[in-house]
């Protein structure tokens, strides 16, 4: 395959990577840590390079960070800190924070999740459903029927 061709089958106009005898040991250390698969090992990089590292004491944090990260964004979503009849500017600033907050939480989980690390995976998943069912599922919070009959 001469080089117009490699050029045209990589992604439209960019560079191949480049050949293993001519990258640099960082570089192919890189390449390899590159996952397109979900996998399942300690070994990975979430969000930030070389972060967790090697260390299992380290992805288990990591793996801790997630889970909150997650479990924050149902929080956001489901949290009334401004009451819903609220006008104003004041509480409309106060919302779109909130939202922009949220939403970025919620794209740094998405970012952790395409490390393809099943560990990584599960616990988003599990921050999400926890969060969900603390904020979101209503299972805690009071009928109006049965407020209404210890009101009485």
């Amino acid at each position: 395959m001469d080089a117009a061709e490699a050029q045209h089958h990589h992604m439209h106009g960019m560079a191949p990577p480049p050949d293993s005898s001519t990258a640099s040991p960082e570089m192919m250390h890189h390449k390899m840590m590159m996952h397109m698969t979900f996998f399942w090992g300690t070994n990975a990089e979430i969000l930030f390079r070389r972060w967790p590292g090697e260390r299992s004491g380290m992805y288990a944090l990591a793996l801790i960070f997630i889970f909150v990260l997650a479990f924050i964004v149902e929080w956001l979503t489901h949290c009334r800190l401004i009451k819903e009849d609220s006008s104003g500017a004041a509480a409309g600033l106060i919302r779109t924070l909130m939202h922009t907050v949220r939403v970025g939480l919620a794209y740094l989980v998405m970012l952790a999740v395409m490390s393809f690390n099943v560990g990584v995976f599960l616990v988003a998943i599990g921050g999400h459903c926890v969060g969900f069912f603390l904020f979101g599922s209503r299972f805690f919070k009071r009928s109006e029927a049965v407020s209404a009959y210890v009101k009485l």
